[in-house]
């Protein structure tokens, strides 16, 4: 069951983006396009999901624990800081420029087509790079916080 409960839900976030048309770069590139063929479509997938997700939040949460684990796993951070704001802005920056988020990418990599893959691609070497850098950051404080005690 595992195994199982995230596939499905998965091919469920997949389905609905297809559906949606939110795979299409053309769609979401056109939603930011406010002074030429302005889509205003993708506004309605974003509000329909933040309903479904307050709503599903306030009723999971009112369970004592989650159906296949044994407490929830909620974010524990609530300040802001460079890296939330960092990450964000790469984020809207490259969505804005491809026209594809990775939600909307991974189902698309089912076409076949070479921009989806360059994308895909070009996303996981921006993990990695940001990974690499990040953790030699935190490597560097550590070792001025060992040097300062």
């Amino acid at each position: 069951m595992r195994l199982i409960t995230p596939y499905l839900i998965g091919l469920i976030f997949g389905v609905g983006i297809s559906i949606s048309g939110m795979a299409s770069p053309a769609k979401v590139l056109n939603f930011f396009d406010v002074a030429g063929s302005w889509d205003p479509s993708l506004g309605f997938v974003m509000a329909g999901a933040l309903v479904v997700t307050f709503i599903g939040y306030r009723l999971v949460l009112r369970r004592p624990a989650p159906i296949l684990e044994s407490v929830f796993q909620l974010p524990s951070k609530v300040r802001l800081d460079t890296r939330l704001i960092g990450g964000s802005a790469a984020f809207g920056l490259g969505w804005g420029i491809a026209g594809f988020c990775p939600g909307g990418a991974l189902p698309a990599l089912g076409t076949g087509r070479i921009e989806v893959l360059a994308f895909v691609a070009a996303l996981l070497v921006g993990i990695f790079t940001a990974r690499a850098i990040i953790s030699r950051i935190d490597d560097r404080k550590a070792r001025a916080l060992r040097r300062e005690t």
